[in-house]
């Protein structure tokens, strides 16, 4: 069945959003690092992105509600796959409005998503049902129209008409999943300003402000880090000892006995910590909805699995010595680590500072065999002093 000829088709332009393919192509142009600098990046990155796209979705196919996920990932990597089209397209010289709108031109794409998608300043909320054989094939049409791309380049006669057929069957890949396309590309926009763009500081959270201080988060903190003879780590706070003496717990010494300074990151730099709140006894347990939800037994293992699955990671990367930023994939897998929680709502270029700033303290604390690390909620920052002082 083609899928102009689909049943159970709705088509409903979403202009309470105002969110039009102009406006997308504008905040990804915002977006992109590399201003126009490397084609060839983008064009591998497109690629790279379809790929992740096919093994999503056969992933749903071949588990079916057992991959629960499904619907968030394979909107997210049809996102991804929308920006790197759309960068595509503005470092070539087109726009993609254009290049959509001769894409949707035949009779192979559904005349309500052309209509919707162009005539209106809107991009269309598009749902659609296929069977699984109808997507493997769109699939691997979008996979062929993704190779060819990677021989365009600028000046090329036939790179116009490339781009419109990849145009083509990337829309009719959306149009078969039953996916919105105004969902894709309003959720990759809030994915991608996380990430890249300049957060303002007077809007992100702070998640304690309406409790009283003694169930706030301390404004100001100064936490000892002390190897003893028995090599374990043991912290002080306001010259009281907290939490449990830690070893590294593995055979190979990597210093993990230093890992609550990560916490201490969260605490300063996020303002969220379920494990710091623990450790120094100020849950906000005045209201039982968030004491069991925001700072209760789960909330703590989610933080430290998170904190010990960027460890591992670091570890592999000199513990992020001399790096500027963090992979924009382990920034995605803490954004789903994360997901149902209030931390959910800070920007991931947040993350990324606290990442960067808990390692940058964490490798004093183990070429000094322990300090102080100093937290300062108001300024969102952390940083080191020596025992000495």
């Amino acid at each position: 069945m083609e899928l102009g000829e689909q049943a159970n088709m709705s088509t409903t332009a979403t202009t309470e959003n105002g969110l039009s393919i102009a406006d997308y192509e504008s905040a990804s142009a915002r977006t992109d690092e590399l201003r126009g600098k490397d084609l060839t990046s983008v064009r591998l990155g497109l690629f790279g992105e379809v790929g992740s796209l096919m093994a999503t979705s056969k992933k749903y196919h071949r588990e079916r509600d057992a991959y629960a996920a499904y619907k968030d990932d394979v909107i997210d990597e049809f996102g991804d796959t929308l920006w790197y089209f759309t960068t595509l397209c503005r470092y070539l010289g087109f726009r993609l409005k254009d290049l959509i709108d001769e894409a949707t031109q035949g009779d192979d794409i559904n005349s309500n998503l052309a209509s919707a998608v162009l005539t209106n300043t809107t991009i269309a909320s598009v749902r659609s049902f296929a069977k699984q054989a109808e997507i493997d094939d769109l699939l691997l049409t979008l996979g062929q129209e993704t190779a060819n791309l990677l021989i365009t380049d600028s000046g090329n006669p036939e790179q116009k008409d490339r781009l419109i057929a990849f145009a083509r069957a990337y829309l009719r890949a959306v149009q078969a999943h039953g996916i919105s396309l105004f969902e894709i590309a309003s959720k990759n926009l809030a994915k991608i300003e996380s990430r890249f763009s300049d957060y303002d500081e007077s809007n992100l959270p702070v998640f304690d402000a309406c409790f009283s201080e003694e169930e706030q988060l301390p404004k100001k903190f100064r936490i000892e880090f002390k190897l003893r003879e028995d090599e374990k780590c043991y912290l002080r706070w306001n010259r009281v000892f907290i939490g449990e003496p830690l070893t590294d717990n593995i055979e190979d010494p990597d210093y993990y006995r230093f890992h609550d300074v990560f916490h201490c990151a969260h605490a300063a730099i996020l303002h969220w910590s379920p494990t710091f709140r623990a450790l120094i006894k100020q849950k906000r347990k005045s209201d039982k909805k968030t004491d069991e939800n925001q700072d209760g037994g789960r909330a703590t293992v989610i933080e430290e699995g998170l904190t010990a699955y960027i460890f591992a990671r670091a570890k592999e990367l000199n513990y992020f010595e001399n790096q500027e930023s963090v992979s924009f994939d382990l920034l995605k897998t803490i954004s789903n680590f994360v997901r149902g929680y209030e931390v959910e709502q800070c920007p991931l270029k947040l993350w990324e500072e606290a990442i960067l700033r808990g390692y940058c303290v964490f490798r004093q604390l183990r070429e000094n065999g322990g300090g102080i690390v100093v937290g300062d909620r108001e300024n969102r920052t952390i940083k080191y002093e020596s025992l000495d002082r």
